[in-house]
């Protein structure tokens, strides 16, 4: 077997033509602040999305932050109040957390979609409980209907971390329009890509007022863009300019630019056609690698109810073979196709402090220790796949021919 000549890495980058020129045109204007560019950004992702608001700012890390401060400050939480979260996912979705004061309550995943398990959230639910966090974890919707009636149930908010998710459906609604905000990434390897960037999404208006203002330093909302104090007169102008250095809150300084924005209007209208070619190369990864499913369990959801976006695509050991995953990483990635972990949480050290007991997460444990994930992008060919599947081949082929102990 000829190892491949490339890298098959885990996400991709497409800079075409309009993406170029949008950038130029931003050049040109001599203008990188907040403007024209970043509003229709957010005005074509609050379309796609179904919602009336999206605020563009730096990260997803920063639009989860954004959502809860102003949740916090909405509902009046209080230091210590708990939020539930899956107790897998990436580590910003705690971080923000805890932050902003609050207590991460982790809910054990679901062994088949790896998103947070429904059956097991209302165990979690204490007098202090003020929201659940579901993620979406590498584009596959969480399954959100039993999870929108705990919330009901227990006047709890909803903050939907999507940044691993994007234009997809569940049970015909969007991702992103199920939460009081919703977040979403363009970073790099994610769908959309801006090279930083992140968007929280929302279809409150008072919560859009409070959001922009976090992410411009907690500016008084009637000065944010440079813009804001032109073709207006009288009152309204003498208004604007007593209020134009007016902080009412304290935020952060979470802005993106407009040279962003400009990749992120040209990438999103080529969001549908990535999706379904990375649709397309998941059913043939799951093609080429069904025959090793002795060994390992490929990635499952309900297409009745939900969507994949395949950000990534994940594979997990099965407990039964005893086998570490440390040997298949290595052979896939000294055949050069990029792996990593499946975004490891409750063994992190960072967390020592929180005593996170292992045991009462045996999924999240399982796939902590064998799960792992290979890109399915649309930069990925066939002849991509069929290499990869060859050198699954070449592992378990040596694998099957051990002498039994």
């Amino acid at each position: 077997m000829k190892k491949n000549s490339r890298t098959i890495g885990i996400g991709t980058l497409e800079l075409k033509r309009e993406e170029r020129n949008n950038i130029n045109k931003i050049l040109t204007s001599n203008r990188l602040s907040y403007g024209h560019w970043s509003k229709r950004f957010e005005q074509d992702f609050a379309a796609m999305h179904d919602s009336k608001y999206a605020i563009f700012m730096n990260s997803g890390t920063s639009a989860l932050s954004v959502a809860v401060a102003c949740l916090k400050e909405v509902f009046g939480w209080k230091d210590g109040d708990e939020i539930i979260v899956p107790a897998l996912t990436f580590v910003a979705t705690v971080n923000v957390i805890l932050d902003h004061g609050l207590k991460p309550v982790f809910v054990d995943c679901d062994n088949r979609t790896y998103n947070i398990d429904p059956k097991k959230i209302e165990a979690a639910v204490t007098s202090k409980t003020r929201a659940i966090m579901p993620v979406h974890l590498f584009g596959l919707v969480a399954d959100m209907d039993p999870i929108m009636k705990i919330a009901k149930k227990h006047g709890l908010r909803i903050i939907e971390d999507s940044c691993e998710s994007m234009g997809v459906n569940y049970r015909g609604k969007k991702t992103g329009t199920f939460g009081s905000v919703s977040c979403f990434s363009t970073y790099v390897a994610h769908l959309v890509v801006t090279g930083v960037g992140g968007l929280a999404v929302t279809n409150d208006k008072s919560y859009a007022e409070i959001l922009r203002s976090l992410v411009n330093h907690g500016r008084d909302n009637i000065y944010i863009s440079i813009d804001d104090d032109r073709d207006v007169d009288g009152d309204e102008f003498q208004e604007i300019i007593r209020k134009r250095f007016s902080f009412v809150r304290r935020g952060f300084s979470f802005r993106a630019t407009e040279l962003e924005a400009g990749i992120g209007v040209a990438q999103l209208k080529r969001l549908p056609k990535m999706l379904k070619m990375r649709q397309s190369n998941a059913r043939k990864l799951t093609k080429v690698l069904k025959p090793f499913e002795k060994w390992i369990q490929l990635p499952w959801y309900d297409p009745d109810i939900q969507e994949h976006a395949f950000m990534m695509y994940p594979i997990v050991l099965k407990r039964t073979t005893g086998l570490a995953k440390d040997p298949i990483i290595q052979h896939l990635e000294a055949n050069r196709v990029e792996t990593r972990d499946m975004l490891p949480l409750i063994n992190q050290p960072v967390y020592d402090n929180l005593r996170i007991p292992l045991k009462d997460f045996p999924v999240a444990e399982w796939v902590n220790r064998c799960g792992f994930y290979i890109g399915c992008h649309q930069g990925i060919t066939d002849k991509d796949i069929d290499y990869i599947g060859s050198l699954f081949n070449k592992f378990f082929d040596g694998i099957a021919r051990l002498p039994e102990r």
